[in-house]
């Protein structure tokens, strides 16, 4: 038997910020007077609940020999300050691992780890380079906080960030908002009501008025909405722009239902082509399993069963980690390095794979063009699916209404399942609708892998001078069971730039690109594949006005007629990386 280790735990530690304000920390670790590698998590979820936040358990990690440090970030619980999203967590990380390393228990190395905003905090603090932080483990996180986090394709990720906003940052933190930011207490009592009704908070128009928050209690969210480009305001903060200023090897987790699964994908790929050095480049590896975000644990996503292999215990993530920093932070040589850079899980075959790289080199990049007689509306339309580019075809044609719009059933989602379940869900009930093109496959006589980026190239006109178009694409499984893998946005006035919108013609035809990010999928034989063309997803995204207006300040909610072309000057077409079996 292994002699057990004793653990000394220390609550609320004075963490000293450049500025004057303290932020408080608990620490595990091995008692004695020894010194240890360091491993740090700052966190705006308290860190007295961190074991359900993070990938790596602090005790498990205490007992194999490391300092963990885990940190309320500024204006959070226990820490003094004013908490604003992101803003701070450049300096204060950089403040926090120099403070770590110069611990009499420490040895001088630390790294960090932690999922969601605890992986923002992570990369926030490594461009700023803290001399002493050796590596991170960020898992479920963006790489920019504009498109990827705050929106999407140009579109407004209404359901994650007032979720967010109001219960995990707003309502969980109250007694110090209200300390802070003098906000009355009564107010908690209207914040209780206003997540309880969340639904009809996401309706409310305009946006930037919503009542439920105001400047005292979450200016940042206020501010998200007044900066719908990609300007100087998000620009500061955009890690993917940064990866050349970034010299640690990173430890990538991500989940083909996550909402950062984007930005995790291109961190890894950002770090291996730019970072600052060439351990950097080199010491990058990326796991993605079947998840959504916040699953840890679950062999479900959404109403899909992945099989008992999707449980993170199936391949001890935690031992993941571990393995991980005995490397980077004791130096030892346990072989992690020279494992395959890329796991991924399989969905359909409900295994995981290792990879040597991604996208894997031997998948083939396929076309998938949309076709119809012109009548490809709700899923018993004529909409077909193929690899044969298409000739003469008449166009498909649905009204969008913003008063109307299309629910949002399943996907990436975030963070209050009760307005919003995340992972696969059946799509059956959203193909009824006229508003949603269906194109398919025939029943497929052999299995096909699509395993790698999945982007739409849609050939579109509006009669409207803004407009949105969404993807998605779906396995259809013999029954007639129709499963979401993933899916995306475009704001049409973004369609060039994130930077410089311009509004378009209405009538016009226009080429939009939709970036459905990424899956690794079987579509069994006797399945089906399926690609979904609408305007709207709500309320994970807010709905365009069509107006051309500002969207959070417009009142009006304009029809818009849309067109979708599919001929030869036209082709419509879905991008899938298929993989020999």
């Amino acid at each position: 038997m292994p002699e057990a280790i004793s653990l000394k735990i220390e609550s609320n530690v004075a963490v000293p910020m450049r500025d004057g304000v303290t932020l408080y920390a608990d620490i595990y670790r091995p008692e004695g007077n020894g010194q240890f590698a360091t491993i740090l998590q700052r966190t705006p979820y308290d860190k007295t609940t961190s074991l359900t936040n993070t990938m790596l358990d602090p005790i498990r990690a205490a007992k194999a020999g490391f300092a963990v440090v885990i940190q309320d970030t500024r204006g959070r619980h226990s820490s003094e300050g004013e908490f604003y999203a992101f803003r701070d967590d450049i300096n204060d990380g950089y403040d926090t691992v120099e403070w770590a390393a110069a611990q009499h228990w420490s040895t001088g190395k630390v790294g960090m780890f932690g999922a969601s905003y605890v992986g923002a905090t992570q990369w926030l603090a490594a461009i700023s380079r803290p001399p002493h932080l050796v590596t991170i483990a960020p898992t479920v996180t963006a790489s920019n906080y504009h498109d990827g986090w705050t929106y999407q394709g140009g579109a407004f990720e209404l359901g994650f960030n007032m979720s967010w906003t109001l219960l995990q940052l707003t309502l969980s933190n109250f007694s110090n908002v209200s300390r802070v930011q003098n906000v009355a207490r009564e107010r908690r009592a209207e914040l209780i009501h206003d997540v309880d009704n969340m639904t009809e908070g996401f309706g409310f128009l305009p946006t930037k008025d919503f009542p439920g928050l105001d400047s005292g209690m979450a200016k940042y969210y206020y501010d998200w909405l007044a900066h719908p480009d990609f300007d100087d305001y998000w620009q500061a903060l955009c890690i993917e722009d940064r990866h050349s200023e970034i010299d640690v090897p990173a430890l990538h987790f991500g989940g083909w239902y996550d909402i950062f699964l984007g930005g995790t994908i291109r961190n890894y790929l950002g770090m291996k082509k730019y970072g600052a050095n060439e351990i950097a480049k080199s010491g990058q590896k990326l796991v993605i399993g079947p998840w959504a975000h916040g699953a840890r644990g679950s062999m479900m996503a959404g109403n899909y069963y992945a099989g008992i292999m999707a449980d993170p215990a199936a391949i001890d993530v935690d031992g993941i980690h571990l393995r991980w920093f005995d490397h980077w932070l004791k130096d030892d040589e346990n072989g992690i390095t020279e494992e395959a850079p890329v796991r991924i899980f399989v969905l359909g075959d409900n295994l995981w794979r290792e990879e040597q790289e991604w996208p894997l080199a031997r998948a083939v990049e396929t076309k998938y063009y949309l076709h119809s007689a012109g009548k490809a509306n709700s899923k018993n339309g004529d909409g077909t699916l193929n690899t044969d580019a298409p000739k003469t075809e008449q166009t498909d044609v649905f009204l969008y209404n913003p008063a109307d719009p299309v629910p949002t059933t399943g996907g990436a989602l975030c963070c209050n399942p009760n307005f919003a379940a995340n992972g696969a869900y059946d799509q059956n009930q959203v193909e009824d609708r006229q508003d949603v093109l269906v194109y398919s496959t025939p029943v497929l006589a052999q299995d096909v892998e699509v395993t790698g980026p999945v982007t739409v190239s849609l050939w579109a006109s509006t009669s409207a001078t803004d407009t949105d178009f969404t993807a998605k694409l779906v396995d259809v499984c013999e029954e007639g069971c129709a499963r979401n893998l993933t899916d995306g946005i475009i704001r049409a006035r973004y369609r060039n730039s994130m930077s410089n919108p311009a509004l378009v013609e209405p009538g016009k035809a226009y080429c939009y690109d939709i970036d459905l990010w990424a899956t690794s999928n079987v579509f069994k034989a006797g399945h089906r594949i399926r690609i979904e063309i609408s305007s709207s997803n709500f309320p994970r995204f807010d709905r365009n006005t069509n107006t051309g207006n500002i969207i959070a300040e417009d009142t009006e909610l304009m029809p818009a007629l849309q067109t979708v072309f599919h001929d030869s000057e036209h082709p419509s077409y879905v991008s899938l990386a298929l993989v020999p079996r």
